[in-house]
């Protein structure tokens, strides 16, 4: 503005020469001019004051990575680092680091991903210190994602550990291949560079009783730590809180929690980088119904991130988001007498602690029973345990106790009536009719509710916009006869396109796998995926047909499928008989296992088919890719292999067994299983 004031005031081109140098003119003009100058910068500076003030203000705090100072400010001696992917990992952590104090130490439980773990070779400078790590094994023999950087760390170090004390849990599923391969690991790794196991690394095994696995673990691992220490348990078996309930009688709603993850209000004002915190609220743009009959639902659902700047491979996962169905919210909230929309916090009793509190707060009990908690899965032992105080009759109170006691006899209770009857809290509120918790501890004692992953079913090439989505709705009945549904694949179920006028949403984020298509498109790829293990073969199938477009030579795309009846469950029988008929599929193998008197599965085509599919892998370099259920049907598509090799390739059975695991580190044997 300054500036074109003072151009105004020029005169015009011509105008008489004398009336520009007249003294008094000169002396006005410097005048003006210096004023206006003044003016300037000193509006400036004015202006830049307050913007320096305030980035001063707000200078970031300095997150303290070092785990030895903290235990040493916080007088600790006991860390228990945890992987962990779903929560479980995470939640043993806790248990073992509130029993500390039962031992007359104090524990605390940390994420090794916001900890400087080379720090690790300091802890012998704490006296009786012990770290223990909680470690789960993730996808093919993986370290979870927050253990990753502590994992790598390992591998490259060569640190002096001695005289540091350790022990290790690790939790996986016998049906994998590489099973507890990180609790190994770290168990291994830790001993080669000198620290000193103190306890037996402990095996849990999801598929049999993780709980159980864990439990008589820990009952002997405590006891190996008082001997080795020389201290000995205070007797102290009395419920020990970790949070304390804040009510809010007068709070700002827009201060509130409503399902928000990390950042308040980041469902209304959506900012990239989407992922586990900040996740996309993506529009569902198609829910179908794929089979024709029979008694199961299984779907197809299409979420739009046109919007989202979120990018994916064939291959990937999409995380989402569920939410618990409202009429179990309200029994609970029913039986323990609560106004749910009550506004709380809960909050950390251990000021020093990194986790403030359980779950997102300030929110409300019915945010927190319908976003945050699990409370649609068997509780564990340690809930039982922290409940039973709270059942007024004697007789619950003893079975509660019994059920979370180590004994042989608590143990099967345990396995029979909560774990064989799924038994959620709800169910075991309706059974134990004395037991009525306060309802701020038994949001305490929840575990969170986790995100669930599917296997993309489509490629980006050819649908940039849309992550397409194929499962199966769970629902089944209980021994107690009651009915349990699964909670996302009925959440899911019920997202239609449009529901009252109103587009649904769902949370979700994409996260990377290593199940992926050759780099080379001419080598030929065998797919094997019965059933809805055949969505990330929709993603391979798109992506080779789109590739052909594009005049690249494609190796022999080759489809073992399986389903119950030809005319019930046959998932995208039309795109898939289309695909065969353009020659994108070279082979489409479909067993259909109930049609006729014999049950016929994908193993048994596979074994029909044993000389093509050598010529394929043993010849011309094919990858080979699984899909689906990890305890039958994997293992079986496994030794048919093995057969294979040993029938076709003349191998023995331990060549056989060798040549598969050698293609698996190739990453020419892919597996994307569940169990």
């Amino acid at each position: 503005m300054a500036d074109s004031e003072v151009e105004s005031q020029s005169p015009e081109p011509g105008a008489a020469e004398e009336a520009l140098f007249t003294p008094l003119d000169i002396v006005l003009f410097t005048f003006i001019v210096g004023l206006l100058v003044y003016w300037f910068l000193s509006r400036q500076k004015k202006e830049e004051i307050p913007e320096f003030k305030k980035l001063a203000s707000v200078a970031p705090t300095v997150r303290e990575t070092s785990f030895i100072e903290k235990m040493k400010k916080t007088n600790r001696n006991i860390v228990v680092f945890y992987g962990s992917q779903t929560g479980t990992a995470e939640e043993f952590s806790n248990r073992l680091a509130k029993d500390a104090q039962r031992y007359g130490m104090r524990g605390m439980s940390a994420d090794p991903e916001e900890y400087d773990m080379s720090e690790l070779s300091r802890l012998s400078e704490i006296d009786n210190s012990l770290a223990v790590f909680c470690v789960a094994t993730y996808g093919e023999g993986d370290p979870t994602d927050n253990a990753q950087d502590f994992y790598d760390w390992l591998q490259e170090t060569d640190a002096e550990l001695e005289g540091v004390n350790y022990t290790v849990f690790a939790l996986g599923n016998k049906t994998y291949e590489h099973y507890n391969a990180m609790g190994k690991y770290v168990d291994k790794r830790l001993a080669e560079l000198g620290a000193s196991r103190i306890f037996d690394l402990g095996m849990g095994d999801d598929d049999g009783n993780l709980e159980e696995d864990f439990v008589s673990w820990r009952e002997q691992f405590w006891p190996a730590v008082c001997e080795h220490f020389g201290v000995e348990a205070t007797g102290e078996e009395s419920s020990i809180r970790q949070y304390e309930l804040v009510l809010h009688t007068d709070i700002n709603m827009n201060k509130v929690y409503t399902g928000e993850l990390g950042r308040l209000k980041s469902f209304e004002t959506q900012k990239p980088p989407f992922d586990s915190k900040n996740p996309f609220l993506a529009l569902v743009s198609d829910n179908r119904k794929l089979n024709k009959g029979g008694s199961r639902h299984l779907m197809h659902v299409e979420l739009d991130i046109s919007s989202s700047k979120i990018r994916y491979d064939s291959g990937d996962h999409v995380a989402v988001y569920p939410i618990n169905d409202a009429a179990i919210v309200n029994k609970i909230g029913e039986l323990l007498g609560v106004d749910l929309d009550t506004a709380i916090s809960l909050n950390n009793l251990d000021e020093e602690s990194n986790k403030k509190h359980p779950f997102p707060c300030p929110t409300t009990y019915r945010t927190a029973l319908t976003h945050y908690l699990d409370i649609t899965n068997p509780p564990r032992t340690n809930v039982l345990y922290e409940l039973a105080q709270y059942a007024t009759d004697p007789k619950e109170q003893e079975t509660m106790r019994k059920m979370a006691s180590s004994s042989p006899e608590g143990k099967a209770l345990y396995h029979s009536w909560v774990l064989d009857s799924r038994r959620n809290i709800l169910a075991i509120l309706e059974d134990m009719q004395s037991l009525r918790p306060p309802i701020d501890h038994l949001c305490e004692l929840m575990p969170r509710l986790q995100a669930r992953y599917y296997s993309i079913a489509s490629s980006s090439k050819v649908h940039p916009n849309t992550i397409h989505i194929c499962a199966v709705v769970v629902e089944y009945e209980t021994k107690t006869g009651r009915i349990n549904r699964g909670v996302a694949t009925n959440w899911l179920k019920n997202k239609v396109v449009t529901d009252n006028g109103h587009k649904s949403t769902v949370p979700m984020y994409v996260r990377k796998s290593q199940f992926r298509l050759p780099f080379k498109a001419s080598n030929p790829v065998i797919m094997i995926g019965p059933g809805t293990g055949i969505a990330p073969f929709m993603g391979f199938i798109q992506e080779r047909s789109w590739l052909k477009e594009q005049g690249k030579e494609v190796g022999e795309t080759v489809l073992y499928y399986g389903c119950r009846h030809k005319g019930e469950d046959f998932l995208y029988q039309e795109e898939l008989e289309e695909f065969e008929k353009a020659g994108v599929l070279t082979q489409l193998n479909v067993a259909f296992s109930r049609d006729q008197e014999h049950k016929v599965y994908v193993q048994h085509l596979l074994k029909k088919n044993k000389e093509h599919l050598w010529k394929l892998i043993h010849t011309e370099n094919a990858h080979i890719y699984v899909c689906g259920d990890a305890r039958n049907m994997a293992r079986d598509v496994q030794t048919v292999f093995y057969e294979i090799g040993e029938e076709v390739g003349g191998l023995t059975r331990t060549q056989a067994v060798d040549y598969i695991k050698k293609l698996m580190t190739k990453g020419r044997y892919s597996q994307d299983v569940w169990s």
